[in-house]
């Protein structure tokens, strides 16, 4: 059972998924409110990328609860008081919606990850080496997903929830020969026949973060990137975004892609499955920075990212071509590698309600 601890200083908590480990990881949220519920289903989904990935480690995740006016007090306030469970390897964490990087610096000395591989993380802008391998991570799960000898070459594909490893996706798909042909951030959506430059979506990226899709096209709404005629949609601006009636929109496509955590539901994930579309886990699909940040801080990018390449590529071919889907597959592979070392699985699958 999921455990919540409360802070005393200010309104937040962090949701520990895994009793007694050496360490748990996952993203710090703020917002006016942030709900225990959803940090419950993140915590879950990183929990699960360790299995999946033969780590002894567990998944977690906070929120922070303030006003605007008082946001930056409130950021404060937790970093002061989670530095004794950063210490004890309690709650490692990540920068996510509301909060950067650099307001998480002074927690980062007792954080025993590469954390050097943060840096550049912003709200809005340049994203960190570490956002480059999870956008890396997801272009490789869905190579090998997708179907067919030549996996991405060829396709034309979208990506819903563009953000920080944004860049990198569209990067990588590109290298394996698709096209990207649409994108949407929460602004709206914004496509492209021809295809969008990988350049541009980075420069445009840096500069204006979500509002980057005004800067490439005619905008239009959030939605008209479900049905924007690809062939993979990469899916991740929020938890759930794909419930069972917008998958049921998207039966034509080959696959559906993580890009962010938590995207579908229990009941899309039924509904793509039966119609034969490929969904991977998000645990899967994101493990890039899971494998940047644990390892020598000696390693080079370049080490780091064929490192990232092998390992994805290896368990997503394996985990495609399970009779019950890549989904179930790596969930069933992390539950096993969960039971060699824990006394009791944790109660329920890294699936949005």
């Amino acid at each position: 059972m999921v455990r919540i601890h409360k802070f005393a200083s200010t309104d937040a908590f962090v949701a520990i998924d895994l009793p007694d480990v050496a360490a748990s990881s996952g993203p710090l949220r703020w917002a006016r409110r942030v709900l225990q519920g959803g940090a419950k289903e993140l915590a879950r989904s990183q929990t699960y990328t360790y299995a999946a990935l033969n780590m002894r480690y567990g998944g977690a995740s906070a929120g922070i609860s303030a006003p605007v006016p008082t946001r930056q007090e409130a950021i404060a306030k937790f970093v002061a008081e989670a530095a004794e469970l950063v210490k004890q390897g309690t709650y490692l964490p990540d920068a996510a919606k509301g909060v950067s990087e650099a307001e998480l610096a002074p927690l980062r000395a007792d954080d025993p990850r590469d954390t050097a591989r943060l840096g550049g993380a912003t709200n809005r802008g340049a994203s960190s080496f570490a956002d480059g391998c999870e956008g890396l991570s997801a272009a490789v799960c869905a190579d090998q997903c997708v179907g067919g000898v030549d996996g991405l070459s060829g396709r034309n594909v979208a990506i819903e929830g563009f953000a920080a490893n944004g860049p990198a996706l569209a990067a990588a798909v590109v290298e394996r020969g698709a096209v990207v042909r649409a994108i949407a951030t929460s602004v709206g959506c914004v496509s492209s026949k021809s295809g969008l430059e990988v350049q541009a979506l980075s420069d445009a990226w840096d500069a204006q973060g979500a509002e980057l899709v005004h800067e490439l096209g005619v905008v239009e709404p959030h939605e008209k990137v479900f049905a924007s005629g690809t062939e993979v949609v990469f899916v991740g601006s929020k938890m759930g975004v794909v419930n069972h009636q917008v998958a049921a929109s998207m039966l034509d496509v080959k696959a559906v892609v993580a890009c962010g955590r938590i995207p579908l539901t229990a009941r899309a994930l039924a509904v793509l499955r039966g119609a034969g579309v490929a969904a991977p886990a998000d645990f899967v699909a994101l493990a890039g920075s899971t494998i940047a940040l644990w390892g020598s801080p000696t390693r080079t990018e370049a080490e780091i990212l064929a490192e990232v390449t092998e390992t994805v590529r290896t368990v997503s071919h394996e985990f495609a071509s399970h009779d019950e889907g890549p989904f179930m597959s790596a969930c069933y592979s992390a539950e096993s590698f969960l039971h060699t070392w824990q006394e009791h699985l944790p109660f329920g699958r890294p699936l949005a309600p």
